[in-house]
């Protein structure tokens, strides 16, 4: 069994490929959930939760950038290995592929460095709760969902979590996430906490209150 187990989930049109993948897949150690219909993939991926995706994308429909860039939103930051057609270029910034025909080999390869390199940045990441976020990405999911927040929203979570425990006035927030305390009132904090705890209403409730004082992340 692989060091590298973890979920994996396949997008496969083809059932005879799908079967042989999971069945190479299997053998490893990994976990594995197969979809047969490409356009069910974004949705799949983001109920799924998977460790890495195999995503085929030999067919021109969904087209591949189109499928590509929706699979990959509903996932980030879990990496995607691309199946690609013979001769064909991916269709963005994918790190891991194959190309047909391939041996199953060659995938389960591909789907390890690709688990070996998610569990690498994942040291970078902070979690609290259900909520991650990814400095290098600039991103934040919510129970493996993408959180959508303005750059000010993101810079004000990232502190608080990187301190977690750590109660601040909303003076050094303003200077932690604004860059200067006269640049704008400190109430301003005050809206931006509660964006946040809205946009953050699925996960943990990360903030707290300190009244008379400030705010702080907690798990």
């Amino acid at each position: 069994m692989s060091d590298d187990s973890g979920r994996v989930l396949v997008i496969e049109h083809d059932p005879g490929v799908a079967e042989l993948q999971r069945l190479y897949l299997t053998r490893e150690g990994f976990e594995v959930q197969v979809e047969g219909d490409p356009a069910k993939a974004p949705a799949v991926a983001a109920l799924s939760r998977p460790d890495v995706v195999v995503l085929d994308l030999s067919l021109p429909a969904p087209t591949p950038a189109d499928l590509f860039r929706r699979v990959t939103e509903a996932v980030r930051p879990v990496p995607v290995v691309c199946v690609l057609a013979a001769g064909a270029e991916p269709p963005g910034p994918a790190e891991h592929r194959v190309t047909r025909p391939f041996s199953p080999r060659l995938l389960v390869a591909a789907v390890s460095e690709a688990l070996r390199g998610r569990d690498a940045d994942a040291a970078d990441v902070l979690r609290v709760g259900d909520v991650a976020l990814d400095p290098q990405t600039r991103s934040v999911a919510v129970g493996g969902r993408p959180a959508v927040l303005t750059a000010t929203e993101f810079d004000l979570l990232a502190f608080l979590m990187a301190n977690l425990g750590r109660v601040f006035t909303r003076e050094q927030l303003l200077d932690a996430a604004w860059g200067s305390i006269t640049s704008s009132g400190v109430r301003t904090v005050d809206v931006h906490i509660a964006q946040l705890r809205a946009k953050l209403a699925d996960g943990s409730p990360i903030i707290r209150t300190v009244r008379g004082v400030g705010y702080a992340a907690d798990t």
